[in-house]
């Protein structure tokens, strides 16, 4: 009976902790896998067939579908490079190069994965409509109140996220740092 009683706690104790884990993963997410360059996190495998367990889980939970390897690859951001939360309130800027693209696309979300809502309808930009310098670089404004040039508005919510999709590129799994990929900086420039 003791043998049953030992066996019954052990496969309860191991099936919270599974359940759990798996819990904080799918809600937090998990560095299997991740490329991190700057503020910038991808993970190249969530479109191939070597995805790690708890990357598809938090796929099928966030009903996301994401871009195939061959297609391009996905990068989040959360907080500037100084590991700042990003925060509608204040003043961010989005500035420097990409890495070589055919395409890019860089999106606005709240932290549950919406769009932001916002009187302009202007969720992100585009590769192809963003005002450049002469070098090449550029600089997207993300703030609660109108800015010049290449802006983003945020609606003044709290917390939000960046979505910076590279599509026909060569970045993926077998880059490392920001001489392979080099990457736009976050910079928090002042908060209201």
């Amino acid at each position: 009976m003791r043998l049953i009683l030992i066996t019954l706690t052990a496969l309860l104790l191991a099936t919270v902790v599974g359940v759990g884990a798996t819990w904080i993963t799918t809600t937090r997410g998990t560095e299997i896998g991740a490329l991190t360059i700057g503020a910038w996190t991808a993970r190249p495998r969530t479109g191939t067939a070597d995805v790690d367990p708890y990357s598809r889980a938090t796929i099928v939970r966030n009903g996301e579908l994401p871009i195939g390897t061959g297609d391009g690859v996905a990068f989040t951001a959360t907080t500037d490079d100084k590991k700042k939360a990003l925060d509608g309130r204040c003043d961010v800027v989005v500035s420097g190069v990409t890495p070589p693209a055919r395409f890019w696309t860089l999106t606005l979300y709240d932290r549950k994965g919406h769009l932001v809502a916002n009187s302009l309808q202007r969720y992100g930009f585009t590769s192809q409509e963003i005002v450049r310098a002469s070098d090449g670089s550029f600089e997207i404004h993300i703030a609660a109140r109108s800015r010049a040039g290449n802006w983003l508005p945020t609606g003044g919510i709290e917390r939000y996220a960046l979505m910076f999709r590279l599509y026909d590129t060569p970045v993926g799994v077998a880059t490392r740092t920001q001489r392979d990929a080099p990457m736009p900086t976050i910079a928090t420039v002042g908060c209201s």
